[in-house]
């Protein structure tokens, strides 16, 4: 799996040619207003190469998760419209409920070469979509007379969807884009072939969303470090009071069995030696509240970040890194008195030169709103794909692109 032996799009002649792109335009919007456009610059790259080379391009993407068919809040609109703004060329927006209907047909039918179509949700198909339904995929490649499909939406990539995998059977030619390229270059060659000393931090609330990342990874990295909410589960498995943290108490064997897994492999597991503790849990989330960091955790606390001799420890094992993958916050960042320990781990990658990935998800939202973005190697673009892929799984979305 490292590295990447696809065929991308720097492979194919796309000149004169329909190219169905599968972007990931699902953006945030508030009111109809994007508040962060950072999916649709991210596949500028691909899509500025194609319509420079000449090829008729037409994109298609999720947006959130509409459960009625088409609603508009749900629209691409918005979304056509930024993209208008970024490049020097026509862009059409083909509104069209049915996604593939008359209005997109026409629009299709009419573009030059060099142009864009974005066509309208894909999830307005509802099940035709997510459950990978043959005649709509076949639809969105008939768009393109079957003549070639790049799929750039890593977001998406570990469902196989019409629009991520199924459409792949009915068009000529298959490639992944730049961004897909970026994605699986940074995220295996870290897990098949990293620069050693390689270290994994892994957070987040729970055992059970990592059970497999964590089973992986023991055995790939050098060092695993754990905070945020799961760290509490292993913890209680070394026989330590949690007070009332959140803990997986089905979980408990299993975070034994990793911690023995790791000392039988040599490897250091880090865990915390010191809690920021409270009473209650914030409410709202970013409420003021009292905290003290302690070695121990009293039976009426829980705990909700990381201590300062814990956030130390784990800066220190970031600095003689070479590789290292962050996936899940230290505690809960939304608060501004409990984001010390998201704060010092990203601080502690910003100040490594070691290859640094985020595996998207909330700890690529933390490190983008404290201001550490433009110091990391590569921020994916995908929560559960990255997972997914840090698991060792193969994703539907990358099998399905023919191989160079």
């Amino acid at each position: 799996m490292a590295g990447l032996n696809k065929v991308t799009v720097e492979d194919i002649n796309v000149k004169g040619k329909k190219v169905l792109v599968r972007v990931d335009f699902n953006v945030p919007l508030k009111d109809g207003v994007i508040t962060n456009d950072n999916r649709i610059t991210a596949a500028l790259p691909t899509i500025n190469k194609l319509t420079e080379n000449g090829a008729k391009v037409v994109l298609c993407s999720h947006l959130g998760k509409p459960k009625n068919g088409p609603e508009d809040k749900f629209s691409l609109a918005p979304a056509a419209a930024r993209l208008a703004e970024l490049v020097n060329t026509k862009v059409i927006f083909a509104k069209d409920d049915t996604v593939v209907g008359e209005n997109a047909k026409k629009a299709v039918a009419e573009m030059n070469d060099g142009e864009i179509v974005v066509l309208e949700n894909t999830r307005f198909r509802g099940a035709e979509e997510t459950k990978n339904g043959e005649d709509f995929a076949k639809e969105l490649a008939d768009l393109v007379d079957g003549e070639a499909f790049v799929m750039d939406a890593f977001g998406s990539a570990h469902r196989a969807h019409a629009s991520t995998a199924g459409v792949t059977k009915f068009v000529k030619e298959t490639a992944v884009g730049y961004l897909m390229q970026k994605e699986i270059n940074f995220l295996g060659n870290a897990v098949e072939d990293p620069v050693r000393p390689f270290v994994a931090i892994l957070g987040g609330a729970k055992v059970a969303d990592k059970l497999n990342v964590i089973n992986n990874l023991i055995e790939k990295c050098d060092t695993l470090i754990i905070g945020g909410g799961m760290a509490y589960t292993f913890l209680k498995a070394q026989g330590k009071e949690v007070g009332t943290s959140l803990v997986d108490d089905t979980k408990i064997d299993y975070c034994k069995e990793m911690i023995e897994k790791a000392a039988a492999a040599g490897k250091q597991l880090l865990l915390p030696v010191d809690t920021t503790i409270t009473k209650n849990f914030p409410d709202p989330i970013d409420a003021e509240i009292e905290v003290e960091v302690s070695d121990t955790i009293p039976a009426d606390m829980m705990g909700l970040d990381i201590g300062t001799k814990t956030a130390e420890l784990y800066a220190e094992a970031v600095k003689s890194a070479k590789t290292v993958v962050w996936n899940g916050p230290m505690g809960v960042f939304e608060n501004p008195i409990l984001a010390k320990g998201t704060i010092a781990v990203a601080k502690s990658l910003a100040e490594t030169d070691a290859t640094t990935i985020i595996g998207g998800g909330d700890s690529a939202a933390a490190v983008i709103q404290l201001g550490f973005a433009d110091k990391m190697s590569h921020i994916s673009t995908g929560g559960g794909a990255s997972l997914e892929y840090l698991e060792g799984k193969v994703l539907p979305g990358i099998d399905v692109i023919a191989d160079k």
